[in-house]
């Protein structure tokens, strides 16, 4: 931390701490749209025959985010350790 009080890491500038935040922002969006996009494809019958999702749309959706979110977690641990595997 720097010493002046500042939230910022020393040696980080307040352009590159937004940069980091928008480029983080962005991986977030792609994350979500492409959670979205797979598991509704993988679990919602292509002809709608509800106005709402059935209970097996909706196990299956939990799952899949369920499975989505462990597997993102695990692949985060992999890279920031340096391709080991995680424990």
């Amino acid at each position: 931390m720097a010493a002046n009080n500042s939230p910022l890491p020393d040696g980080v500038t307040k352009e590159q701490a937004f940069g980091m935040a928008e480029t983080e922002m962005e991986y977030r969006v792609e994350l979500f749209n492409r959670l979205s996009q797979t598991c509704f494809s993988k679990c919602v019958d292509k002809r709608y025959k509800e106005s709402e999702l059935n209970m097996g749309e909706n196990s299956c959706i939990d799952r899949c985010v369920s499975k989505y979110w462990l597997v993102n977690g695990l692949v985060g641990q992999m890279l920031s350790a340096g391709g080991q595997r995680p424990m």
